[in-house]
């Protein structure tokens, strides 16, 4: 049973940064933040849940099942992630590539704290109330001091990136998925390339403020698991499920930003008409489609918006919106583990797609495009996908950031290694500041 408290802010935007600062000395910590970005179907503009009451991680054999036990036994607020690796124990799927940051394939816990904040309303949610730890906690927080330099250890500025696939080695593993691609394997595949540093130390919350105050993105987390974080700028939503509505909206088309305003329209209408793009992201939404179809009530499926352009800080990107019903009696595992993983980091057909990525790429992908988000204690869920995202192993002081894009049969290998570039520009600005 949880108990409930409101708080006024008076300067939300200032609240929201001590909250996030005083969260660190917790072991098991989820922020994520809207950046008061309006989108629909945003039901907060920030959530944070600190401190496991109880917990499940797990590597992927028979991972959805146990996810499923755990939630439907804790029957409460539940936060955590779903590595792309899942991938295994939904298919006759293997993960062989190099693993620096050796995250668990799963991993949820229930929360005894939890904030909601809305505007300047702030409603605590505490499980296991100890007497006065909410007007502890409050005045706890708000003599955080952001920036304290007591909360800048580690932070290093030399870092230097090396990179899993050289750019040569990049072009002839782009031209053996075009083969396949031609020969009719595969339509459409995501591929993945990873950057990394090694024996680095980086201070996670100040790397992740850096991260976010480039791109303001609808998805920002910050996920603190023991010594291992997530520092993610992600601008795309995997899957929302609100009542017996589900909402999946994949990205697809990527177009640079530009400081002059006729150019950076230029680029968002080339973008807009850009049949290669549109081609990658239809094929995604009719991927998606079948994927919402297999728990769906029959004739549900719909496409809200198809291959509309969002404009973020630091790119443009064409975004699709698909919806679907389902019955009261779906179970919100069934519903993730029937579209797991998302469509748009995977290919088309999707199970062929994910056996040449994992022949192709060098690096296990782990967290990076899996997906970060929670259920309520009702079945509902929200979950972004892990992209435009920094992970470090502190423990092991491996930092790696990884980007890639769709291949079709219209892609351009060096205009694809450009694109791989756009997407990891904000990454590397805040690591070799």
């Amino acid at each position: 049973m949880r108990t409930t408290y409101h708080h006024t802010a008076q300067n939300p935007e200032m609240f929201k940064q001590q909250l996030v600062t005083w969260a660190q000395q917790f072991d098991d910590v989820i922020w994520l933040d809207s950046n008061n970005y309006n989108q629909a179907y945003s039901n907060y503009d920030a959530v944070l849940a600190v401190d496991a009451f109880t917990s499940i991680k797990t590597d992927y054999l028979q991972a959805f099942e146990h996810l499923k036990e755990y939630q439907t036994i804790t029957k409460d607020w539940i936060f955590g992630y779903l590595t792309y690796d899942l991938k295994n124990a939904v298919e006759t799927l293997i993960s062989q590539n190099f693993d620096g940051l050796e995250f668990p394939d799963l991993y949820f816990f229930q929360p005894k704290k939890l904030f909601f904040i809305k505007g300047n309303q702030i409603e605590m949610q505490y499980l296991k109330m100890v007497d006065d730890a909410f007007e502890s906690d409050l005045k706890a927080i708000k003599s955080e001091v952001v920036g304290h330099p007591e909360r800048s250890r580690g932070v290093v500025n030399n870092i230097k990136i090396k990179l899993r696939i050289h750019k040569d080695d990049y072009f002839e593993k782009i031209n053996k998925m075009l083969a396949h691609i031609h020969r009719g394997d595969i339509y459409e595949a995501n591929f993945c390339q990873e950057f990394y540093a090694e024996n680095t130390e980086i201070n996670p919350l100040e790397t992740y403020n850096k991260l976010n105050a480039i791109s303001n993105p609808p998805f920002a987390t910050f996920l603190k698991c023991n010594d291992k974080y997530l520092l993610s700028a992600s601008p795309e939503r995997y899957l929302k499920k609100e009542g017996t509505t589900i909402v999946s909206q994949p990205i697809k088309g990527t177009a640079k930003r530009s400081l002059n305003k006729a150019e950076d329209l230029k680029l968002k209408n080339e973008l807009l008409n850009n049949d290669k793009e549109r081609s990658e992201n239809i094929m995604i939404v009719d991927l998606v489609r079948n994927d919402l179809s297999k728990t769906a009530i029959k004739g549900s499926v719909e496409v809200e918006e198809l291959c509309k352009i969002y404009t973020f800080d630091q790119v443009h990107q064409m975004i699709s919106t698909v919806k679907s019903k389902v019955e009261l009696t779906a179970h919100p595992i069934d519903i993730i583990k029937s579209t797991f993983p998302m469509g748009s980091m995977t290919g088309a057909p999707k199970i062929s797609a994910m056996k040449i990525i994992e022949a192709l790429e060098e690096t296990k992908r782990g967290l990076y495009s899996g997906a970060v988000g929670y259920f309520s204690p009702t079945g509902d869920f929200d979950f972004n996908v892990v992209i435009r995202s920094i992970l470090y192993n502190e423990t092991k002081k491996y930092v790696s950031y990884s980007v890639g894009g769709a291949i079709t049969a219209k892609s351009d290998p060096h205009k694809e290694y450009e694109e791989c570039l756009v997407k990891a520009k904000a990454m590397r600005q805040v690591l070799e500041d």
